[in-house]
């Protein structure tokens, strides 16, 4: 069997079950496309985020990662150092990788930021922010920024939190801007989709899937349905792998 040359400059994506991943498609296209034989871009699928450690020992040529569901908080401990707004995001999915340190990013602020902007108009000015993972603290991190009011949605909410059965006509009304931040709806599960009254939706409301596989979930189509303004996904994870590129590419050291 012939054994190919590991490539000089190698990245990979972090995350558990991610065989669907966008980031190895879109990156090993990139590299193609650029003509950068020299580099390649691999999943690493962690059972666990402490094998992250033997990872990095093992993989000496890998100078950068993006990090997916469920290790964006569970990943910081493990990092030499952290960008001060992914610390207060409390979240990272890019790092680079410089010898024996590692620095932590958020880039899904920026993607979310610059995707959902073009949408938003005056009254878009409360949100609520479907599901409390990694992905969801960098939205809310962008809604502060912006100056838009947000609540969290869970089904195990914590203080100050709503739960689904909790959304009313009166919070419907009053949240314009919903975002989905759970998985419900990822392929090939297309037909989930979060318990919200979608009934209470009208064309003042802009509903955005974090999904991109499918095109539309079943929970923007339902938006769809009653007149909202919907987007997916899928301009955000371009946004942010650029921006992981750049941080790549540069030599910034936090």
């Amino acid at each position: 069997m012939e054994i190919t040359e590991k490539k000089k400059f190698r990245f990979g994506l972090i995350g558990k079950n991610i065989s669907y991943s966008f980031s190895k498609g879109y990156f090993t296209n990139k590299f193609s496309k650029m003509g950068l034989d020299t580099h390649s871009y691999e999943n690493f699928d962690l059972e666990e985020i402490t094998e992250f450690t033997n990872l990095l020992k093992d993989n000496n040529n890998i100078v950068g990662f993006n990090v997916t569901i469920p290790y964006k908080e569970q990943i910081m401990p493990l990092l030499t150092k952290i960008q001060p707004e992914a610390q207060k995001i409390g979240a990272v999915n890019t790092i680079k990788v410089i010898g024996n340190n590692t620095y932590g990013y958020n880039t899904d602020a920026h993607g979310f930021q610059q995707s959902i902007a073009p949408h938003l108009k005056a009254h878009h000015s409360k949100a609520l922010i479907l599901g409390t993972g990694g992905a969801s603290k960098a939205v809310a991190h962008v809604f502060a920024e912006l100056g838009i009011r947000y609540k969290f949605v869970s089904r195990n909410p914590a203080e100050g939190q709503l739960q689904y059965r909790d959304l009313n006509r009166d919070i419907m009304d009053n949240y314009s801007v919903i975002v989905n931040c759970t998985p419900l709806g990822t392929f090939p599960n297309i037909e989930d989709k979060p318990t919200i009254p979608y009934s209470l939706i009208t064309e003042k409301h802009l509903l955005y899937d974090l999904i991109y596989n499918p095109e539309k979930t079943a929970f923007l189509l339902a938006g769809e349905a009653q007149g909202a303004q919907i987007c997916n996904g899928a301009n955000m994870l371009e946004l942010q792998a650029e921006k992981a590129w750049s941080i790549w590419n540069s030599n910034e050291e936090l």
